[in-house]
């Protein structure tokens, strides 16, 4: 029986460097929420179908359990933890709070950063596109009218406050 192998990578998670020696075979949601203590990304179903692991791997969406942790070194991740900057809530945050999106909150996370995915490309998605862009996170407290109207919400926040700025 061989052993497993490990190796080093770097990883840039929330602004922050970190290099670590992991199992090759440790996924990239292990490492954030074992190594890292990072423990807002929630593991669902660990096979890719509900979403809830999501995190951005180089600004994009990507289940986390899908990833191994060597796949991701040398690349920037974003976790809900680094949503929030110098202890204001991003307006993605503060919409789910303000439209009642959270509801049993384990979802949330994983919705909150494909919906910073999708408007980081599309800042100003329809309904549609919403939809489209969280389509594969499960929520299984209730419906997404909630969560799509707090996208919608935050959506015209992020161009408020990039016209202000410019």
């Amino acid at each position: 029986m061989q052993a497993i192998k490990e190796k080093t990578i770097t990883l840039t998670v929330n602004g922050d460097s970190y290099a670590l020696s992991v199992p090759v075979n440790r996924t990239l949601l292990q490492v954030i929420r074992e190594d890292l203590g990072l423990t807002g990304t929630k593991e669902g179903c660990g096979e890719g179908d509900c979403g809830a692991c999501t995190v951005l791997l180089d600004g994009k969406p990507v289940n986390s359990c899908l990833v191994l942790a060597v796949e991701a070194d040398g690349r920037e991740i974003t976790t809900v933890e680094g949503l929030a900057k110098d202890g204001k809530l991003h307006p993605l945050q503060q919409a789910f709070i303000d439209e009642g999106a959270v509801q049993c909150g384990f979802c949330t996370p994983g919705m909150l950063l494909a919906a910073k995915g999708l408007l980081d490309e599309n800042p100003s998605p329809t309904e549609a596109e919403i939809r489209q862009g969280i389509a594969g996170n499960l929520c299984r407290c209730t419906g997404y009218v909630r969560i799509i109207k707090a996208i919608q919400k935050a959506a015209m926040v992020m161009r408020e406050e990039k016209e202000a700025a410019s």
